[in-house]
């Protein structure tokens, strides 16, 4: 019986954010964190590398809005990957001191990693990856008209 083993993906982090997270990671580390621990893991394999390294915008970074999907059947999910004090409570942004946090940073498209929840095996796989907001409208100038666009005054003092 053959098993099937999953490498971990080569990982690369920009250089002004690897303070600030090796800092944070060796804090919940040494609280016994286990999401720490794993983030910790995490930077201590990853490549380190300048900002303005070409293949970084391909990149997971802190800020970055990411398109995954697991392998626990969630449907294709998007959210931006921040600092633990910028959650607040957002379910579209997820902390780097979470399982799926520290799984993600540093991956490209079509890298897989694997991260434990709850003493159970997941795998994501990131689809996506840029540094707007997926939900962010562009500003369109009106047009200038002679009318107003609604023509009911609204409710009147009687």
């Amino acid at each position: 019986m053959e098993c099937a083993v999953l490498s971990l993906p080569k990982i690369a982090l920009n250089a002004s954010d690897y303070p600030r997270l090796e800092q944070l990671a060796r804090r919940a580390a040494h609280r016994g964190d286990l999401d720490g621990i794993f983030l910790l893991g995490e930077i201590n394999r990853a490549e380190i590398v300048p900002d303005t390294w070409d293949d970084l915008p391909s990149r997971v970074t802190v800020g970055s809005w990411v398109t995954f999907c697991t392998n626990w059947g969630v449907p294709r999910r998007i959210v931006q990957l921040v600092w633990p004090e910028e959650c607040w409570s957002d379910p579209a942004r997820i902390s780097i001191l979470t399982p799926l946090g520290a799984a993600l940073i540093g991956l490209r498209v079509g890298d897989q990693m694997p991260y434990l929840v709850a003493g159970c095996l997941n795998v994501v796989r990131v689809e996506n990856v840029t540094r707007s907001s997926p939900n962010v409208v562009p500003l369109v100038r009106p047009s200038r008209r002679s009318r107003p666009l609604d023509d009911d005054p609204g409710p009147s003092a009687a």
